[in-house]
């Protein structure tokens, strides 16, 4: 017993202290200083027309900014496009619902939940359903004018587009900036996992070096154009695939070496990656080869070098058909909305405990009821149970703080262009400390949102009570997301990866039959359903197992466990998908891929049932040493 009060004691002050705890991430200036821009412009926009109202409305579509994150320019049009609508929407049904508590309630969860949905399903980065479920909350809390619905609207769609505006401006000096970034991390991992050959630590690297190429992968894909193909987006869609065919040589030829390459390789490779600091000028001080070294090394170093002809090939020869893979909407969603489904079920938790937290406010009829719910989403926006609790305290500390700042600002009764520019500041510093700490941010986001919800809400009250009633808001919503999440979603995801386990093995299986079986002329495993479903299952699996990494109590030996076997999943994922790249396959017999599926549904049967089994023998496939080798690795990960 005592003992146990330990292990709580020590775990309270785990969670204390990683919440306190200040990222060494760098400031992102301007990113922080394009948001306040995006924030105070329509309000000073507003001004100049005469009309400080219609400028803070316009200012709530400001928030469509903070969903900018360094991707590439072609998806983040798209992506802040139907923010801009998004946006648009919500102010639209706030202004409507206003007049009707509980359909503003039920509403508030729908949005939610509807966000958390697409973002998770879509695994876009960014602050999520917060920003939408705030504008709702702040529109249905002005004064009570359905009428007003288009001009509200009209008015966030007008500063949401500027948000827009200044996300893109960005393209016209650095187009492909996010491309360049990911092929030169491809290129930094490679020369780390050509040192790690031979030590301890390349396991590690590899699994590394595999996550960099599918991110870069991911990258290129959406950052294509297929109507503008350009002579730089080619040459880094050729580095990259090259890097893949260097990968794989890697693995095939030195996984199980105990010498260490010489180091003239890593060096050469990372000279090739800061070259790219350089841009289109492709300058770079070239290692000389040790003048002794065997076969495979020397076909090493001959691939590194062909890595510097594609940087420097004449643009006439870049000729290459680009060649992209992607998932359909469709199927995406339709992985998502699984009943297994972390995405799916956290989506549903977010909207039932939204609309909860809405009813308990408005049926407590407590000053802006709507803080009470907006605080129940900021602490549930946290990724896992863990941060979930961070996220508690950070907005509990970050809030009283604030308030007493939002109080410094409140007693000057700030007007017109003084109004924006405190907006401009507030906005700036919140964006340049989100990335250290919650609670900083907290500090400014705070003032920030009384500053306005003051402006746009109905009713006069003195500061002193508005502050009260705030704390004891941020309080409730609070306290409310913490039990609801701790309840519904304690150990909703753990108890899921054996079944997920199980599926992707299985989906995999059927990849490895597509493969190396006879198919129909004109059959493209590019585009096959068995790829598919092995994407969107693997992309569940590792969403699963990272949501229950956060979960209370933390079940490490089973976590570690299941960390093998996804290990190993994931990097026989990554092969399967580079060999469907491959023109031509070997045809196994029916003999061999009966032993090869008979082994590979023994290895799905314990991890998703938890039933003990033996080895069973992994026959070869040849040319592709690597897959057998991971399929042997994952067997041992199972029964071990």
């Amino acid at each position: 017993m005592v003992k146990s009060n330990k292990n709580k004691k020590s775990e309270v002050l785990s969670i204390l202290k990683q919440a306190l705890k200040v990222n060494r991430k760098p400031f992102p200036w301007v990113k922080a200083f394009s948001a306040g821009l995006a924030a105070s412009l329509p309000v000073i926009i507003g001004l100049l027309f005469g009309s400080l109202e219609y400028g803070l409305i316009a200012g709530l579509g400001g928030f469509t900014y903070l969903y900018v994150f360094d991707i590439p320019y072609a998806q983040r049009a798209k992506k802040i496009f139907f923010v801009v609508l998004g946006m648009t929407l919500v102010t639209i049904l706030g202004t409507l619902a206003a007049p009707y508590p509980l359909a503003v309630a039920i509403l508030m969860g729908v949005i939610g939940a509807t966000v958390i949905f697409i973002f998770g399903s879509l695994r876009i980065a960014g602050p999520s359903a917060i920003f939408f479920v705030l504008v709702f909350a702040m529109v249905s809390g002005m004064p009570v004018n359905p009428e007003l619905a288009p001009l509200r609207a009209a008015l966030v769609f007008l500063g949401a587009s500027l948000s827009w505006v200044i996300a893109m401006i960005g393209w016209l000096f650095d187009p492909y900036g996010a491309e360049e970034t990911v092929v030169k991390r491809v290129y930094i991992e490679l020369a780390n996992l050509i040192d790690s050959i031979g030590t301890n630590n390349f396991n590690t690297s590899r699994h590394n070096m595999m996550s960099v190429l599918r991110e870069a992968d991911e990258t290129l894909t959406k950052g294509y154009i297929s109507w503008r193909e350009t002579d730089l987006f080619k040459r880094l869609y050729l580095l990259n695939q090259h890097a893949n065919k260097i990968f794989i040589y890697i693995t095939e030829h030195f996984i199980d070496t105990q010498e260490k390459l010489p180091q003239e390789l890593g060096q050469t490779v990372r000279e090739l990656a800061n070259s790219f600091d350089k841009k289109n000028k492709i300058v770079y001080e070239k290692i000389p080869q040790p003048s002794e070294m065997d076969e495979a090394v020397s076909q090493l170093f001959a691939k590194i070098y062909d890595a510097d002809a594609i940087m420097n090939e004449p643009t006439t020869r870049i000729n290459q058909v680009i060649q992209t893979s992607k998932l359909s909407l469709k199927t995406i969603f339709g992985g998502a909305f699984d009943k297994n489904s972390i995405v799916f079920i956290t989506a549903l938790r977010f909207g039932l405990i939204t609309t909860i937290a809405a009813i308990i406010a408005f049926e407590f009829e407590l000053t802006r009821s709507y803080w009470v719910p907006l605080s129940c989403v900021a602490v549930m926006s946290g990724a896992t149970i863990v941060a979930t609790h961070h996220r508690a305290i950070q907005r509990g500390i970050g809030t009283v703080i604030g308030i007493i700042i939002a109080s410094l600002v409140l007693t000057m009764e700030p007007s017109g262009y003084i109004i924006a520019l405190i907006i401009l500041i507030l906005t700036f510093i919140t964006e340049l400390f989100i990335v250290k700490n919650y609670g900083l941010a907290a500090l400014f986001f705070t003032p920030n949102a009384l500053l306005m919800a003051e402006s746009t809400s109905v009713g006069s009250f003195s500061f002193s009570y508005f502050a009260s009633s705030r704390i004891i808001d941020v309080i409730i919503g609070s306290v409310i997301g913490l039990i609801g999440v701790w309840l519904i979603g304690r150990k909703s995801a753990s108890s899921r990866i054996p079944h997920f386990i199980g599926k992707t093995i299985r989906s995999q299986t059927q990849l490895l039959l597509v493969l190396f079986s006879e198919q129909e002329k004109g059959f493209n495993v590019r585009k096959s359903k068995e790829l598919r479903k092995m994407r969107i299952n693997l992309t569940n699996l590792k969403t699963l197992y990272n949501t229950a990494s956060g979960e209370i109590p933390i079940q490490r030996e089973t976590l570690d466990y299941y960390w093998n076997i996804v290990f190993s999943i994931e990097h026989l994922a990554y092969l399967l998908e580079e060999s469907s790249k491959m023109e031509r396959r070997p045809i196994l017999s029916d003999k061999v891929l009966a032993q090869l599926l008979y082994a590979c549904e023994m290895m799905a049967n314990p991890a998703g049932l938890k039933r003990p089994s033996s080895k069973k023998i992994i026959p070869k496939i040849e040319g592709y040493p690597s897959i057998n080798k991971e399929l042997e690795d994952l067997q041992k990960a199972i029964y071990r």
